[in-house]
């Protein structure tokens, strides 16, 4: 499955049935470990379970796989480590609530908003893993609130009090690690940085499954999947009010399925990533061969999202049958990135997407996000084939909202198809800087066809 650029029939008829095909979910040796086998429930209040979970997956994983069981209940624990082979299982009632104490989250190597650290170690974790799955109907619960994880965004809106410890201490030195190049293993950080944890990280894994799950309060990005291949996200319910609450970032991953999920989050519901500025381009990893498919996302900064942190590239995402509606999702499908990045995003298709409404625009564009970035400029990304058709919006300020560079065009062969616009605040459409091959084919807004 190559990069080139199909015509949309062609592309969805050929590529995508082939990407399709490339994921299945892994399988599992028909063997249960339920940790009340190897231990009991505690009566003390604050007990931590970490032990016995961690324990208990690892025995599973020793024996040759299976499926750890979390029995119905609420389970105070630190960080778990899913290990190759097994299935950890929450029964319908139970949930996996994560401490709030710092000290029990050991560094870990990880990505922090694209850039290679060691931090504190994501609530579920695993590293080097084959076959491994995050299935059930209970609850991974991030306990994530003004008063603990979430004020370390620094903003005051989100409970950042003057004194406290914010990621305005972490992450520009974390930033000045990935533009001078100082090796991973010298970035570290974890207490004192404000740098918070995902809910669930899954790093250079193989046959991923993550399925029926409900996520809540993540301490930062909920599901972020690192270098892995052959992930499957399914049935899964997110719901997350925090800073930087993306809810299924595949970063630098190849042949994925996101499907039939809910997203409710307070910053982009599906973000692909690829590394961020010099990490990313070193790395050289893509992220490539996703599909999103009925999905329903409520609020959140963009519905599908390709960026920011996309220096290693993108190609070949698929979206289809998907709803979305809310005053308070502001972007349907949107590509965001800049001159600090590099790379080349490509074939974008996506049909038949149903949004009630949404606050910016339905396609939105940007190669000038975060202007005022800190970093070496220079690396002009491209943007190209990206494809809408039967997507259809019943209200937003802008339809296409395209913003990129005056000295040259970076971004081509766009066109949006068959789609109706309907109670666009604004003019319709704007395009500020260079776009070739800009297509409008039976495109309505607010009545009249655009061309």
């Amino acid at each position: 499955m190559s990069g080139m650029a199909q015509e949309p029939a062609e592309a969805w008829k050929t590529l995508y049935p082939q990407i399709d095909a490339a994921v299945s979910a892994p399988t599992f040796r028909d063997k249960d470990y339920n940790i009340l086998k190897y231990g009991k429930r505690s009566n003390k209040e604050g007990h931590l379970y970490t032990d016995l979970i961690n324990k208990t997956i690892a025995r599973c994983s020793k024996d040759g796989g299976g499926r750890v069981i979390i029995p119905a209940g609420t389970w105070l624990t630190g960080p778990i480590t899913l290990k190759s082979n097994v299935n950890l299982y929450l029964e319908e009632g139970a949930t996996l609530l994560f401490t709030t104490d710092e000290t029990q989250y050991p560094l870990v190597y990880t990505r922090w908003e694209g850039m290679d650290c060691y931090n504190y170690q994501p609530c579920i974790y695993a590293i080097d893993a084959e076959n491994v799955a995050l299935t059930g109907k209970g609850v991974v619960d991030g306990n994530g609130s003004n008063e603990n994880w979430w004020y370390m965004k620094g903003n005051k809106e989100h409970g950042y009090v003057d004194g406290k410890i914010s990621q305005k201490i972490g992450r520009p030195m974390l930033q000045d690690f990935c533009e001078d190049g100082t090796p991973a293993e010298q970035r570290r950080f974890g207490i004192g940085y404000g740098l918070r944890p995902q809910l669930v990280n899954f790093v250079r894994c193989k046959n991923v499954l993550i399925e029926d799950v409900t996520l809540l309060r993540s301490p930062f990005w909920v599901i972020h999947p690192l270098f892995c291949e052959n992930l499957t996200v399914r049935g899964v319910h997110v719901q997350n009010d925090g800073p930087n609450g993306d809810g299924c970032d595949p970063e630098s991953c190849k042949n994925v399925v996101i499907e039939n999920c809910f997203f409710d989050t307070g910053d982009d519901c599906i973000a692909i990533k690829s590394g961020r500025n010099r990490d990313g381009r070193d790395c050289g990893i893509p992220s490539e061969n996703i599909i999103v498919r009925n999905c329903r996302m409520k609020n959140g900064h963009g519905g599908v999202v390709v960026g920011s942190e996309i220096s290693g590239g993108y190609r070949n995402l698929f979206v289809h049958d998907c709803v979305m509606d809310s005053p308070d999702l502001d972007r349907v499908v949107r590509i965001k990135t800049n001159s600090c990045r590099g790379g080349i995003i490509e074939n974008i298709y996506v049909k038949n997407v149903e949004v009630g409404q949404c606050a910016e625009a339905v396609l939105k564009i940007n190669l000038v996000y975060e202007p005022n970035e800190k970093c070496t400029r220079g690396f002009n990304p491209t943007v190209r084939n990206v494809y809408l058709e039967n997507v259809n919006c019943n209200k937003s300020r802008y339809g296409v909202r395209i913003e990129t560079f005056d000295e040259e065009c970076n971004v081509y062969n766009i066109e949006v198809k068959d789609c109706k616009f309907n109670n666009v605040a604004t003019s319709g459409n704007s395009i500020k800087g260079q776009v070739k091959n800009l297509v409008f084919d039976g495109l309505v807004i607010n009545g009249p066809a655009v061309k």
